[in-house]
């Protein structure tokens, strides 16, 4: 199974980023898919999550409104749109699939993409 993040990037305070995750050896939308965040000397928090079939959405507080998730099964690729981005959003971002996830957290997590960096500046 891989997992391959791409669409980091810097851009502005206030500006976009499509963040995209490609997957290999599993059907993406047969499976939970979460996006993570990691800043400097933080700890991995949950991002979006996503139930497998899109049956369920979880959202960071700090995100809902600005970011986004949709799929496109025939690429069997999932995305992050993340709009109206803050400096506070500056992190690596992962994706990640699991069989079965209950909570947006990394430990409920079976397969992991790299991370693609994400720079907001003022």
């Amino acid at each position: 199974v891989q997992l391959q993040a791409s669409g980091g990037g810097l851009v502005q305070s206030g500006g976009s980023l499509t963040l995209s995750c490609a997957a290999y050896g599993i059907i993406a939308e047969d499976f939970a898919i979460g996006w993570f965040r990691q800043a400097p000397g933080k700890e991995r928090e949950g991002v979006l999550c996503m139930g497998s079939r899109d049956d369920s959405v979880w959202l960071r507080d700090s995100v809902k409104g600005r970011f986004t998730f949709s799929r496109d099964n025939a690429k069997n690729t999932v995305y992050l749109q993340m709009n109206s981005l803050k400096l506070e959003d500056t992190a690596d971002y992962y994706c990640a699939a699991a069989w079965s996830a209950r909570r947006c957290v990394w430990d409920a997590y079976d397969f992991w993409g790299q991370g693609t960096q994400v720079t907001v500046s003022s």
